[in-house]
């Protein structure tokens, strides 16, 4: 618990409403959008510019009290969980635009400004930016950069890391870092790409650089329906193989579509797996292409495929996609959603791997996929009012993850670490791999008060958890409120 002191300085700091101590103020501020794992802040501050967001720095750096910067709270991995004896510091009100440059094609934004926004603020100059999330009505520009996040157009655009220039960031003794440059490159270490992606444990971010792409001429969408997952599966592999780099390839299986077309009433058609194709480019270019995709998905085993008519079409069949993580919702009270990646040619041998432990652990499963670059986004389906099955979730969720790390892939694609998959970081990296992650905190924050706890485990951890996971146990989280 902070001493009632230290938040009296803090409120010398801010505006009487910039900072939050009672509990009904904090509460909101719980958890991030992984709900399972919950802790009330102990104050929670909410700066208005730059150099507040130093100020709190400086005075928590100088007090050794811990940190933990929030944005939108869509993370869905516990990395933006308040640490008790800590501060939240909440980025939301940083969210201007602070410049558009449509010759350059950049713009300056604040890490409050949400995702969305930033495209629609320069769709006048028939510019946007590319990584879109699926949570990117919501999400913030600032968690972006911290989770390195992609989007459904993230195979042929890049995630995160490929759409920004330059970043100004604060450490946590509030010294001013500016990282990258307007260039296409920079000398030296590359620190952006080490900042993108480090879930607020080196520093925080308080302006971003984008690049902005112009839109392109024609944008075309193919979906195509499967009789069988795996067939889908393969049909990803296929489809690049062919030499079309898609703007976007999408896969849902069943679940996952029936959920989705209730909500949202695309058309999809009643399927084991839909593939969604995206190209985009120039008239003729994306005629070819169609061509091919075409030729491909029926070579593949496709029962049905529909190309997108229309504008309007073509936006209801990615309505159906990006509403999926809510619209799962309808299936079951509570939902687990893991994060991983995968060599495209493992889909169809991990997509089996997933059923059979759905079947052996009694937890269905929706699986939504970025296909085309291998991130699995699998929905495990159970309901926290019944004892165990919280527990039981977690458990298939971090099998799924080493199978991912089996089969040659990674533990997240853009969800983060955060807490939620601290304990698969000890069976992806060895030991001298985790001392090097520990010496780059060190050298930006060597007291650890940034973001604690987050991300990298400790080396003890990973010594109990893999004693416990020889031997069929379990490493529990740090102990939370739970539901």
């Amino acid at each position: 618990m902070l001493h009632p002191a230290f938040v009296s300085r803090l409120r010398s700091l801010l505006p009487p409403h910039c900072v939050l101590n009672e509990r009904e103020d904090l509460m909101p501020f719980e958890s991030d959008g992984l709900a399972a794992y919950r802790n009330t802040p102990d104050v929670v501050v909410l700066p208005e510019d730059e150099s507040q967001v130093a100020a709190v720095l400086q005075l928590c750096h100088a007090e050794k009290v811990a940190v933990v910067a929030r944005g939108a709270g869509t993370g869905l991995a516990a990395g933006a969980l308040p640490v008790d004896g800590a501060v939240l510091l909440v980025l939301a009100k940083l969210n201007r635009i602070k410049a558009i440059d449509p010759l350059a094609r950049t713009a300056v934004v604040e890490p409050g400004v949400r995702n969305l926004a930033i495209s629609e603020a320069v769709a006048p100059h028939n510019l946007y930016y590319a990584p879109d999330p699926s949570s990117q009505i919501a999400c913030s520009i600032g968690g972006n950069v911290a989770e390195n996040s992609g989007g459904v157009h993230c195979l042929k655009y890049g995630l995160t890391v490929h759409n920004i220039l330059k970043l100004r960031a604060l450490t946590i003794a509030g010294e001013l870092l500016e990282i990258g440059s307007d260039a296409l490159d920079a000398p030296g270490y590359d620190l952006l790409a080490l900042m993108t992606g480090s879930e607020g444990m080196l520093a925080v971010i308080t302006e971003i650089t984008v690049k902005l792409l112009p839109r392109p001429q024609r944008a075309q969408v193919v979906l195509a329906a499967f009789d069988d997952v795996a067939k889908a599966g393969a049909a990803v592999g296929n489809i690049i193989a062919a030499g079309v780099v898609p703007a976007g390839l999408e896969m849902m299986d069943r679940l996952a579509i029936q959920a989705a077309e209730a909500f949202v009433h695309a058309g999809y058609p009643d399927c084991e797996a839909l593939l969604l194709c995206e190209v985009d480019g120039v008239n003729e270019e994306v005629s070819a292409d169609i061509y091919t995709v075409h030729q491909v998905l029926e070579a593949s085993g496709a029962v049905e495929i529909r190309t997108a008519d229309s504008e309007e079409q073509r936006l209801r069949f990615w309505a159906g996609r990006k509403a999926a993580f809510p619209a799962v919702g309808r299936l079951s009270p509570d939902y687990y959603c893991m994060d991983g990646t995968i060599p495209r040619a493992q889909l169809p041998h991990v997509l089996k791997r997933i059923s059979e432990m759905s079947a052996e652990c009694g937890l269905a499963v929706a699986n939504v996929f970025h296909a085309g670059d291998g991130n699995l986004h699998p929905l495990i389906l159970f309901d926290a009012n019944q004892p165990g099955e919280l527990a039981k979730a977690e458990s298939f969720g971090g099998k799924i993850l080493e199978l991912c790390v089996e089969v040659g892939g990674t533990i997240t694609g853009e969800h983060g670490v955060g807490l939620e998959k601290i304990r698969q970081m000890c069976v992806q990296f060895a030991t001298p791999e985790l001392v090097r992650f520990h010496d780059v905190k060190a050298a930006f924050d060597p007291d650890t008060l940034l973001n604690p706890g987050k991300a990298v485990p400790e080396l003890h951890r990973c010594a109990e958890w893999g004693a416990m996971h020889v031997h069929g146990g379990q490493l529990p989280h740090p102990e939370l409120p739970r539901f």
